[in-house]
């Protein structure tokens, strides 16, 4: 019988700013019998002596995957910052190599270390890695009395992310720089975001927050008041656009193609519902599809997709959704394309306004089935020293699975 060797080549090797020091016996022992160490300049410079053959990681990261894989069958330990598979490199490296070519060992997370200095409990803390990511994302976070820990790049987006939290209505929100944690060189500084920071941040550097202040904090139902979304009359007013939302009802890691997306109130409102959903928003007004994504990156879902054209035909090359709204655009010849295109147990949500429109979804639900809705609303509004209902448009909607 020949013994097959399954011993992993590769050693993902939490790293951080203790350098050997913070080692433990297992990581110590991978790095003294590599035969190649991998990792980023910051990392290397806290390596001891080692006979290995040491290669700094480049950046972009992507353009030492090659490299990296060109090693295999040699004892490789790649340096990467603490724990490999949160917000790290580990996720990115596991998609090019198989399960059984890599082992991680990894080491206390910036989130840990930063929970540890502070007395905060980290099952309790919001966790954000935006050391890669548009500071922006911050945005549906931000709700008095929570504590968020943030991963950030270098002093200059610690000053960008306090000038967003300023801008959103937070300043009184008290802010701690962690510098350098575990490391010789930490430092931990407190004030409030609307103060002065220092200017001699340096990297690596995570935040601490804990929100206060009298800013507009997102709701976590759907359907959000308006005033949040820009927009020239083309929205899915809020009361509609909670029940269309709840009608589409969205799952975590799901796609929703939004069709006349308009201001993209819908398109938004689904990826707040998740952070790992996705939405493609279709509108062929080039201002609107501009508003839309503007909309997204100010309320944090800066992922939104919106592609100009006219449906069904700016459809194509799209990956297939899970959930399917028209808000505009509405025709025979979409639902037909929508039929014989979706997958089967695709959920659809349409809305009409017009006669016209009823009329298609009227006929649509007789040869298709669903549910068929009509919703009208009335606001309370003066008639001279008195009130009276002033009716908005009735809208009907349809609710139907491919």
């Amino acid at each position: 019988m020949v013994e097959v060797n399954n011993t992993p080549w590769l050693t993902l090797l939490g790293w951080g700013e203790g350098g050997t020091q913070a080692l433990t016996a297992a990581s110590r022992a991978a790095l003294e019998s590599a035969e190649v160490v991998f990792g980023a300049r910051r990392h290397l410079r806290l390596l001891p002596p080692l006979n290995a053959e040491v290669i700094e990681w480049p950046v972009p990261f992507a353009d030492g995957i090659p490299e990296l894989i060109n090693q295999r069958g040699r004892r490789v330990v790649m340096l990467v910052s603490n724990d490999p598979f949160w917000f790290g490199a580990g996720t990115t490296l596991a998609q090019h190599l198989g399960a059984d070519e890599w082992l991680s060992l990894p080491a206390p997370s910036t989130f840990s270390l930063a929970a540890s200095r502070l007395g905060w409990p980290l099952e309790c803390c919001t966790c954000l890695g935006l050391h890669a990511k548009p500071l922006a994302r911050i945005r549906p976070y931000l709700h008095v009395g929570r504590r968020l820990l943030v991963l950030v790049r270098d002093g200059a987006a610690v000053a960008e992310l306090a000038s967003l939290v300023n801008r959103f209505g937070f300043g009184d929100s008290l802010l701690t720089v962690l510098e350098a944690l575990g490391g010789d060189n930490e430092r931990i500084r407190a004030l409030n975001a609307d103060g002065e920071l220092p200017q001699d941040i340096a990297h690596p550097v995570a935040v601490a927050l804990e929100v206060a202040g009298n800013g507009p904090a997102l709701p976590l139902t759907p359907g959000l008041p308006d005033h949040f979304f820009d927009h020239d009359g083309q929205i899915t007013k809020q009361t509609v656009r909670a029940m269309t939302l709840s009608a589409l009802a969205p799952m975590p890691g799901e796609r929703l193609w939004d069709i006349g997306t308009g201001s993209g109130s819908i398109a938004i409102e689904w990826l707040l519902a998740h952070p790992d959903n996705q939405a493609v928003g279709f509108e062929q007004n080039t201002e609107r599809a501009a508003r839309a994504r503007s909309n997204a990156e100010n309320l944090g879902v800066d992922w939104l997709e919106v592609k100009e054209g006219r449906a069904p035909e700016v459809l194509n090359d799209t990956p297939l959704p899970e959930a399917v709204f028209i808000g505009g655009g509405l025709s025979q010849t979409l639902l037909d394309d929508l039929w014989q295109r979706l997958p089967e147990g695709v959920r659809i949500v349409a809305n009409a306004v017009t006669l016209e429109s009823e009329a298609l979804l009227a006929h649509w639900q007789q040869k298709a089935g669903g549910e068929l809705l009509r919703l009208e609303l009335a606001n309370a509004t003066p008639i001279g020293t008195r009130r009276g209902w002033k009716a908005s448009y009735p809208i009907v909607q349809w609710r139907g699975v491919r």
